[in-house]
């Protein structure tokens, strides 16, 4: 199912952007070495209950997860780059984490990902590939205005990702967002201009370039849920969701607290 929002829906959009971009924040405000990630998992509970939010995790139950996920935020540290399970792990100096969150607020959801390094410490390669997922989601959004074709977003994704050296895997990428977290259409991160779904003012996608430093497999970790480098190499990933408009691409997901 492809949603196209009203001017109504729209504006209740840019609320739940709002809400996910800023207890992002305040989490990764938080979190240092030694915060467990069973307590990034509360506090993220906590702001989403008190904003009046609902959680699209906690229920959550699709067919490549061993559902319900049972949590309010994915947590991936180091190999894991994909729906991380929340565990009982304290992180050390120089872990790459990653927090990925969405949310629905008054019937509309919206869904953002940051990727950061905890501590002190400031691994080249970790803050390069970082660096490189931010810089390739810049490139999805300019990409993205009425009348351009997902092709036009995944390629602009895509060739910074490849030009960077990173293998693209094309299994998990973007995709539509609305009344609930995920729709069609999917917009992977890599694929040829010019194909797909013609973007229209109203459409709401989430973007999410993801890497692994040098593989594109995956493995589903024990747990059912997380996925992991298949290498055991690090991983990052970045995400917006973002409003198509008459003028090109507003992004919804950025933090309106200042602290």
């Amino acid at each position: 199912m492809i949603e196209i929002l009203s001017p109504a829906e729209l504006v209740r959009a840019k609320d739940t952007g709002a809400l996910v971009a800023n207890i992002l924040h305040t989490l990764k405000g938080r979190t240092t070495v030694g915060t467990n990630l069973l307590d990034i998992d509360q506090w993220a509970k906590s702001m989403i209950l008190e904003a009046g939010a609902v959680s699209c995790y906690v229920d959550y139950a699709p067919s490549f997860g061993r559902g319900p996920f049972g949590h309010y935020i994915c947590t991936g540290v180091n190999d894991a780059v994909l729906h991380g399970l929340p565990r009982d792990y304290t992180l050390a100096d120089g872990d790459l984490l990653t927090l990925d969150l969405a949310v629905s607020l008054h019937g509309v959801a919206a869904d953002s990902a940051i990727s950061f390094i905890v501590g002190e410490s400031r691994p080249a390669e970790s803050v390069a590939m970082i660096e490189v997922t931010e810089r390739a989601l810049r490139a999805g959004i300019a990409a993205a205005r009425p009348g351009a074709k997902i092709g036009d977003l995944s390629y602009a994704i895509g060739a910074v990702l490849g030009e960077a050296g990173y293998p693209v895997n094309t299994e998990f990428g973007g995709h539509g967002i609305g009344s609930t977290m995920h729709q069609d259409p999917h917009v992977p991160n890599m694929g040829r201009p010019g194909r797909g779904y013609k973007l229209r003012p109203g459409l709401l996608l989430a973007l999410e370039p993801w890497v692994m430093a040098d593989t594109a497999q995956l493995v589903t970790d024990a747990d059912g849920w997380t996925l992991r480098s298949v290498t055991g190499c690090r991983t990052a990933h970045s995400e917006h969701t973002i409003a198509i408009t008459k003028d090109g691409a507003e992004i919804l997901t950025l933090p309106t607290l200042v602290h």
